[in-house]
């Protein structure tokens, strides 16, 4: 018998829609000046003790959070979008609560005719997905 929670399965805490500005780029004028990204994470976790307790110290905190990724891509100067969802997959799985984690940035103009470009990673704690 099992409680409907499966390791694929589990809660989740997410953030939508989080406007970054930082230097993101291989060309010469994408390293002069910040741009805008936008980030969605979903954060895998069991949230039963949060549930019950009604304590910040028994979840996520995604206040918190944010602001450790604001601050690592605000100080940061990515080539790559993929280098930086890594750094905020990083980030997330520092917290031990997280079991895995979902990193969605989009880069919006890079393309001449695309609304937006962008990469989705999944990273878990203990082994590469």
């Amino acid at each position: 018998m099992t409680d409907g929670l499966t390791p694929s399965a589990p809660d989740r805490v997410f953030i939508r829609d989080l406007t970054i500005r930082c230097i993101v780029g291989i060309d010469a004028h994408e390293r002069q000046e910040k741009q805008d990204v936008f980030v969605d994470i979903t954060m895998h976790t069991d949230l039963r003790k949060a549930g019950r307790t009604d304590a910040l110290e028994d979840t996520v905190d995604y206040r918190a959070l944010k602001k450790r990724i604001l601050h690592l891509a605000e100080e940061s100067r990515f080539r790559l979008i993929e280098a930086l969802a890594e750094t905020i997959a990083d980030e997330c799985l520092r917290d031990s609560r997280v079991e895995r984690v979902e990193v969605a940035v989009e880069k919006p103009g890079a393309l001449r005719f695309a609304r937006t470009v962008g990469v989705k990673i999944v990273r878990g704690r203990g082994r590469s997905e």
